[in-house]
């Protein structure tokens, strides 16, 4: 089967007009990225999303557990699928980029799984114990959707123990940023593949402006990853130790997670520019980056995998152009 496709985008002020767009282009779902200290604020957009569109889907990409109090996100989740029933899906991360920009640690994988429960249970209308006191949604008609709400809750999951806390808590979908290779996803109905990435026109490559603003958000985004797990662990990669040069010259220590990640997934600094450009042709390499024949062939490979949806990550400054590139291209 062929996986549908979506789109994920940061909550900014433009987040409406790109949602449209992707209806009109025959998206599946536009999930909306969390991480306050770079974007804006998930729960708004999604809701200036769902009033502004008819048919596609909602999803949080991804929420993060510890941000809010549970009954805060299960209100959230309430007023969302007032506006648009039965087009929400709510998945929770561990909150790579969200919690390292703030200074913190992912969470835990038992703190998540606490976290799901919680919200689940006031979604179905019951008493929960919330920091030792217990909470229940006890809105009136018309303040929030009877009892219980029926919005999916899924898990971005990685690893052993993230796919363990999904299989655990019996969700119906996963997120992910790989698939096995011997096509096996765990049987879960819905298992959705995040991708970032651009479709290259005729004579495009690594050195095109438009290929480089485009496609060298994803680039950066996994130099930032080696960076969190090993400052110095960057310096393998080419560039990596003048980007890291250029990071700690701009902030003292203890202060480098501020600005580390400005941009995720969406834009480059001029620090993350130079680090792609020593990158050379890994760029294309880093996500899914190549003709609309190749894109297309991926995106039926994914599907004979066990992928469900594509989650397609549009950056740079011509969003509209890589919606429009990415859907012909899934759909050739």
């Amino acid at each position: 089967m062929t996986p549908r496709y979506s789109c994920a985008l940061p909550p900014g002020a433009d987040v409406v007009d790109k949602a449209r767009l992707a209806e009109r282009l025959g998206y599946h779902r536009v999930w909306v990225f969390e991480s306050p200290a770079v974007y804006g604020d998930t729960w708004i957009a999604l809701a200036r999303v769902a009033e502004a569109t008819e048919r596609i889907g909602l999803g949080t990409g991804v929420a993060i557990p510890g941000l809010r109090h549970p009954m805060v996100t299960a209100s959230a989740v309430a007023s969302v699928e007032e506006l648009a029933p039965g087009r929400l899906i709510v998945a929770f991360g561990t909150g790579y980029t969200g919690r390292s920009t703030l200074g913190q640690r992912p969470v835990t994988w038992s703190e998540l799984a606490r976290y799901v429960r919680q919200v689940r249970a006031l979604l179905r209308g019951e008493v929960v114990e919330i920091d030792g006191r217990p909470c229940q949604m006890t809105h009136l008609p018309g303040s929030a959707p009877d009892r219980p709400i029926g919005v999916p809750v899924w898990v971005a999951a990685s690893g052993p123990k993230g796919f363990g806390v999904a299989r655990e808590l019996g969700v119906p979908g996963v997120v992910v940023t790989a698939v096995s290779e011997g096509g096996d996803q765990g049987g879960w109905p819905e298992f959705a593949l995040l991708r970032f990435g651009t479709v290259l026109e005729p004579g495009e490559d690594h050195t095109s402006p438009r290929v480089v603003e485009a496609a060298g958000p994803g680039y950066a985004s996994t130099v930032h990853a080696v960076w969190e797990h090993g400052k110095e662990a960057v310096d393998a990669v080419p560039g990596g130790a003048r980007w890291r040069a250029a990071l700690e010259a701009d902030r003292a220590e203890g202060l480098r997670h501020l600005v580390a990640h400005q941009g995720h997934l969406s834009s480059l600094t001029d620090r993350d520019r130079a680090l792609v450009a020593a990158a050379g042709p890994a760029l294309l390499r880093a996500g899914w980056s190549g003709d609309a024949a190749s894109i297309g062939e991926r995106v039926r490979k994914a599907g004979v995998a066990g992928v469900t949806e594509i989650v397609y990550i549009p950056a740079g400054p011509d969003v509209e152009r890589e919606l429009h590139a990415f859907a012909a291209a899934a759909r050739s």
